[in-house]
């Protein structure tokens, strides 16, 4: 399984002090030296941590794959077709939040989400969504025909009931399945740490988990580089208890 690090609160400590350090450029390339498949990055409308700048210098630099979280507007799009990531999820936004709360409604605003995702594969841009793991979504999806969905781990992560945790985990495997029924590449992500992401390794069909706080947070003691090669053994580790 596939590991795309988000270094969006490297940029969350630099902007505290709205300095030039720490570097979330850096950090993307000590992951990538330490075996991430991918670099994702929130570039938001309130610019509280990713800069624009720095979504053109990781363009630059990243030799893995380049996603860009972003919401479907038209200053996003506009941006996106300039800097051409390798890919693009698109997320809700709301500025009150302190983290995204939970999956775009692709089905209550599907002529929006449409329009938004023509208009970035006009730029040769691949587009999937970031959802929550709801059947409803996923019929939506397929009428997008989105390259990928991001299925939000969020609720599952959060919870400290064994019993809610596992009905989340029944419902994104339910969503993972009715997702490859309908061709549709599956990521997962929000939330996970080196605890609990074991339980969502498991489950057959997803490709790629999108990890940040986590890691962000242990590279404060270890470093980016260690941070990411234990996150990478855990999910190796996790595979390797499947198969057998």
């Amino acid at each position: 399984m596939k590991l795309g690090v988000n270094v969006d609160h490297v940029a969350t400590l630099r902007q505290a002090r709205m300095t030039i350090e720490p570097d979330p450029v850096w950090a993307a390339v000590e992951a990538e030296l330490a075996g991430a498949d991918g670099i994702t990055i929130h570039l938001r409308e309130d610019r509280r941590h990713i800069q624009e700048r720095d979504l053109k210098i990781l363009r630059e630099v990243v030799k893995t794959k380049l996603n860009l979280e972003m919401a479907p507007t038209t200053e996003m799009v506009k941006i996106a077709c300039s800097i051409m990531p390798d890919t693009v999820t698109l997320v809700p936004e709301r500025r009150e939040e302190i983290t995204t709360e939970g999956g775009l409604n692709i089905a209550g605003m599907l002529n929006k989400i449409r329009k938004t995702t023509d208009n970035l594969r006009s730029g040769k841009i691949k587009v999937g969504a970031f959802i929550d793991p709801d059947i409803r979504q996923i019929e939506a999806c397929k009428k997008i025909n989105f390259d990928h969905i991001e299925i939000n781990t969020g609720k599952y992560s959060e919870t400290k009931n064994s019993i809610t945790a596992e009905k989340e985990l029944i419902a994104i495997r339910n969503s993972v399945v009715d997702a490859l029924d309908n061709d549709i590449k599956v990521n997962a992500g929000h939330g996970l740490n080196y605890k609990n992401v074991a339980d969502i390794v498991k489950i057959d069909g997803i490709e790629e988990l999108n990890i940040g706080h986590s890691i962000i947070a242990r590279s404060v003691f270890v470093g980016i580089r260690k941070a990411v090669e234990e996150m990478i053994l855990t999910i190796d580790k996790a595979s390797e208890k499947k198969k057998n």
